[in-house]
């Protein structure tokens, strides 16, 4: 028999992230999608003092040294209950680690210490116009000057950068050779002179994605993140930190708890659809343990993600089913029902990551142009 028990202490940190998560949620509201739009650094701040920011960095960079295990059980149940972590969730989850991999020691001097203490946010400058899941299609350039990068470009779909105290960017400094060839990241402080944003308001209401203007933006060469002209691989790594975690899968864990509330199960297809859905939720759950204990090959996070967001879609479709006209009549119920297409696409689409899959994973061959 195969025992899927946690450890005694896996227990313990589950109940306590519940009870801390409920705190947050009674002292901040609960969100949907709480990763992305339940923006509090108050909250994050109560996150860095039990010590579940940068909890598995290493602790000679100042973080907690635990198994990432222990960042998915805690981030699911503050997920699930819609506590309010997306003010450090991008910086923890994505720029931390680049920092420890790729960073120089000053800056890793700079600016780990005001990640871990829930004292800054961070965006990310990767999607364009013209360059969604084609990055290396970008075209935001970055050129020499003395001790400075003179930036100039558009980015867009970046979340909070309105709030943001620091933007990752990724950027084009060289146009020679093959597209991926030439991609730099930068570390741009957001009050720098030359940077525009402006705030988007999706169909939903929700607004954190923000299009972000550079114009003759100087940022210092020693903001350089790795080498630079050969990032695209640092950048792919990054991406397998953020398409394979608890949080693309338990975004609207809310949702689905409110219409099972509500559902007759004494009619056997509902109880057959919540049986479907219990066993993604399961199966999604497993998935994410796999890339958290590095049982999973390299690449895998595409099959997760789209596993995981095609189940929240259909977690969306039955919540709006169930609960009928109070899903419209209730205005966080039809916000968090009409966010369900964004799933598929944040991070990069289904049909991306079907085709990272087939190419990657499992070596097919790419069908030939014409």
């Amino acid at each position: 028999m195969l025992d899927f028990k946690l450890s005694t202490e896996l227990e313990a940190l589950r109940d306590r992230a519940r009870a801390v998560a409920a705190e947050g949620v009674a002292e901040y509201g609960s969100h949907t999608d709480s990763w992305i739009n339940g923006f509090s650094k108050e909250f994050s701040k109560v996150m860095a003092r039990e010590g579940w920011i940068g909890m598995t960095w290493p602790t000679e960079h100042g973080g907690g040294g635990r198994p990432n295990i222990e960042r998915i059980i805690m981030g699911e149940e503050m997920i699930s209950v819609g506590a309010p972590i997306a003010s450090s969730w991008f910086a923890d989850r994505q720029m931390g680690p680049s920092l420890i991999r790729f960073g120089t020691a000053d800056q890793q001097a700079e600016f780990l210490p005001g990640i871990l203490s829930g004292d800054t946010t961070w965006c990310i400058g990767m999607s364009e116009p013209d360059a969604g899941s084609d990055l290396a299609a970008l075209k935001t350039s970055a050129v020499r000057d003395g001790n400075d990068f003179i930036v100039n470009g558009q980015k867009i779909w970046t979340s909070f950068a309105s709030v943001a105290d620091y933007c990752y960017v990724i950027c084009r400094t060289s146009s020679d050779g093959p597209p991926h060839r030439g991609v730099s990241e930068l570390i741009v402080a957001m009050d720098t002179p030359g940077i525009e944003v402006r705030p988007i308001k999706d169909m939903t209401t929700n607004q954190h994605f923000c299009e972000v203007f550079f114009t003759d933006a100087r940022v210092p060469v020693a903001n350089l993140v790795g080498v630079e002209g050969a990032a695209f691989k640092q950048t792919m790594a990054q991406l397998e930190h953020e398409r394979g975690g608890i949080d693309r899968l338990v975004s609207n864990k809310t949702l689905y708890d409110r219409a099972l509330a509500a559902a007759d199960r004494d009619d056997p297809l509902v109880r057959q659809e919540i049986a479907g859905l219990e066993i993604g939720y399961r199966i999604g759950r497993i998935l994410v343990y796999r890339e958290a204990l590095r049982q999973a090959p390299a690449g895998f996070s595409a099959a997760t993600k789209c596993f995981c967001t095609e189940h929240e879609q259909r977690v969306a479709d039955f919540a709006a089913r169930i609960l009928g006209p109070e899903a419209t009549a209730d205005a966080d119920l039809a916000r968090a029902i009409n966010y369900a297409p964004g799933y598929t696409i944040m991070g990069g689409t289904s049909d991306i990551m079907r085709n990272i899959l087939g190419e990657r994973v499992l070596g097919l061959p790419r069908e030939p142009r014409a």
